[in-house]
């Protein structure tokens, strides 16, 4: 099966030679691969130059964000299965070819996602992300599926149409949820994606963002006649999951006040769901009392640990991963 990489990106110099290379080091034999640069300015357009032999095509020119970039590439591609890898971000070795093997063991399925690692800047593994097989209603109740770790056969994405270029944020979950609504998706427990975690990253200098864009998707939600019948079905679990989801990103852009409302209102929608979150909770009481800074150093210390995933697999560094 040939398949299509895309790889939006804008003023991202300091990683995109790592993404470039993840992409290219699949060594995967039917592979087209496009970057779709922003207009940057700071350098990235000669690391483009550098690989653009291996490239199928490339652009550099204003555009208007990372949505409209993405689109663009979805008009180029011919692959049988399409994936887009942002340009801090990188694939773990074998990803592509798993991806393939899924899809061809799996003819009726129209999304395939694995596990994935945060790192940061400096190549320093973080966190296993939770990821589970979530179905339609799963992602209805806001379970985020790592965008990095997705590959979707191309036929269903010219059925449901590309990325809707009013979302920023939540643009990749806005997409799964019209997939899922007409084929079915599906997880596979390996690690395919590594995503980076740092200053510049948007659900870090963006972050509130993601609240305001996921009460956006609910009511969008809403007039779907099949996403709005699971609401009212499930609608205090949704509802606290979506006050979680908020409180968590407000959190983590220093609004400890904001997010705390956000975790009591879902507290109040459904305690068992909005507890899974008790140590973030307890972060945003503490930073009404001027001791936020005891979450930031108990989350440093966490993370120096190396997830389990990342121990199994023997690496310590993933910037050094391909060479």
């Amino acid at each position: 099966m040939k398949v299509s990489i895309i790889t939006p990106s804008y003023d991202q110099a300091d990683f995109l030679p790592y993404t470039i290379r993840s992409v290219l080091g699949q060594n995967y034999p039917d592979l087209e691969y496009f970057i779709i640069d922003g207009g940057s300015t700071d350098g990235s357009v000669e690391i483009i130059q550098e690989y653009s032999g291996q490239l199928t095509w490339w652009v550099s020119e204003p555009d208007k964000g990372q949505a409209e970039a993405i689109n663009k590439g979805f008009r180029k591609a011919t692959g049988e299965v399409i994936a887009w890898l942002n340009s801090d971000d990188m694939y773990a070795p074998g990803a592509i070819a798993d991806a393939v093997k899924c899809f061809q063991d799996n003819p009726e399925t129209g999304l395939v996602y694995g596990n994935a690692v945060s790192f940061d800047q400096n190549g320093h593994p973080l966190n296993d992300l939770r990821i589970e097989d979530w179905d339609l209603e799963g992602l209805v109740a806001f379970n985020i599926i790592c965008q990095p770790a997705v590959f979707i056969r191309r036929a269903v994405l010219e059925r449901v149409g590309y990325l809707d270029e009013d979302y920023h944020m939540l643009l990749d979950h806005h997409l799964w949820l019209r997939i899922a609504q007409v084929a079915k998706i599906k997880h596979v427990p390996r690690v395919w994606a590594f995503a980076r975690h740092h200053a510049g990253a948007k659900n870090v200098a963006q972050a509130p963002q993601f609240g305001i864009e996921a009460y956006k998707l609910l009511g969008w939600m809403g007039t779907q006649p099949d996403l709005a019948a699971i609401i009212a079905q499930n609608r205090r679990t949704i509802m606290a999951m979506v006050h979680r989801f908020n409180g968590r990103y407000l959190l983590d852009g220093g609004q400890g006040w904001e997010a705390l409302k956000s975790y009591l209102r879902s507290l109040a929608a459904s305690p068992k769901i909005a507890l899974q979150e008790w140590l973030r909770i307890l972060f945003a009481i503490l930073t009404l009392f001027g001791l936020g800074s005891l979450g930031k150093v108990y989350y440093r210390a966490r993370m120096k640990r190396l997830p389990a995933s990342i121990r199994t697999m023997g690496i310590d560094n993933l910037n050094s991963l391909y060479v």
